[in-house]
């Protein structure tokens, strides 16, 4: 996989093609790419647009997905939020293939444009891959291969282009959204929802559910421009296969589960001869603490602004990180005492609040807090 994928960008990486006025028999289309479950970036599919103009024979994929690992300070700009994306431009023929050797559907949508355009939409396109205008600030939701594809033809057509906005019901949260496509990766979902906070329940509109490739194919088939359909039609170039799901018995809830068995064990065992398993506390809490660390930067300290108001913190707390190497140190067993009853309190309140707290926490979690809430409790009574 990583080999053709490899093999196209290499091939294709296209910012200096010539440009040319498109024939009366060109085509735009809009290009949907299903899902794939072997990375977690490709499990909500792909948007790209195809131009097409046989009496030239030019046949063109734009591309709005593409990063370069190489660029300047790649890890530091991911961690602050400040990803740059690029607008890729691929011989169509490649672009179609890479995804259908993956098994992911392929669904394009010819629109309904006169000449003059269609030649508007290529005109921009092309601006658009000038290496001066070819990069984005890239955000999950709101900036991503998805939306940039809506917003070439909002660009273009302005208030000439409309979506309807009734034909799904509004009010899905970007977290339900999502959900859907990460059956397949629980781990992924699960380190998604870990880090991203509260901006994940905002009730959305149907356009803003555009950020979901698929929701860009509905968008198009509901959409006018001057009043009439915008897609003329639908072809289906290629579905995708029906494959088993796979199966992990690494699966959070196996994980979790085996975890605070192995904890309550423990605890068991501590309580019968009054003695705390130091070391394991102390690395437990030490753990969570510098996780929370992390979301705590996440929120405070990037522009990664799905990061904000992360109630994750009510378990991963970052005085976590300081007050569990104090755990095995005798001499703060009073500071330690009071410490772990207030993390209790806090631990079994976000247990018995979970439904009801602003954000929705993953499921997955609870055998984790549960366990934390277990050894919070032993500390405090047997430090």
């Amino acid at each position: 996989m990583k080999k053709s994928l490899a093999l196209l960008l290499i091939l294709v990486s296209l910012t200096g093609f010539a440009q040319k006025p498109l024939s009366e028999n060109a085509q735009i289309s809009v290009l949907t790419l299903g899902p794939y479950q072997g990375e977690l970036y490709s499990a909500f599919g792909h948007s790209a647009i195809r131009v097409y103009d046989p009496e030239s024979g030019s046949d063109l994929a734009f591309n709005y997905g593409v990063f370069d690992f190489d660029q300047p300070n790649f890890y530091l700009n991911f961690t602050r939020g400040h990803l740059l994306y690029k607008l890729g431009v691929y011989p169509y023929d490649l672009f179609r293939d890479h995804y259908i050797s993956h098994n992911r559907y392929v669904h394009e949508q010819v629109l309904n444009l006169t000449r003059q355009q269609k030649q508007k939409v290529f005109d921009y396109l092309f601006w658009n891959a000038q290496p001066e205008n070819v990069n984005y600030l890239y955000d999950y939701f709101y900036n991503n291969c998805a939306t940039k594809v809506r917003d070439v033809f909002v660009e273009v057509f302005a208030d000439s282009i409309k979506f309807d906005a009734t034909y799904a019901p509004a009010g899905y949260s970007v977290r339900d959204l999502t959900h859907s496509y990460l059956s397949q990766q629980p781990w992924g979902e699960l380190g998604i929802e870990i880090c991203l906070g509260q901006p994940m329940d905002k009730k959305l509109t149907t356009y803003e559910y555009m950020f979901i490739p698929d929701y860009i194919e509905s968008g198009f088939n509901h959409a006018t421009l001057n009043g009439k359909p915008i897609v003329r039609e639908n072809v289906s170039v290629y579905e995708s296969k029906p494959e088993a799901a796979s199966f992990s018995i690494f699966h959070p809830w196996i994980v979790f589960g085996l975890f605070v068995v192995i904890v309550v064990v423990l605890t068991i065992r501590d309580w019968k001869r009054k003695r705390l398993t130091k070391w394991f506390d102390a690395v437990l809490f030490s753990v969570m603490g510098w996780l929370g660390l992390l979301l705590f930067i996440l929120w405070v300290a990037t522009d990664h602004h799905a990061a904000a108001k992360n109630w994750n913190l009510l378990w991963a707390f970052p005085l976590h990180a300081i007050a569990g190497p104090m755990i095995v140190k005798s001499r703060f067993s009073g500071l330690v005492k009071k410490y772990f009853l207030a993390a209790t309190l806090v631990l079994a309140a976000t247990l018995v609040l979970w439904a009801f707290l602003p954000q929705q926490l993953n499921l997955f979690l609870i055998p984790l807090v549960v366990a934390m809430t277990l050894r919070a409790y032993s500390i405090y009574k047997l430090v």
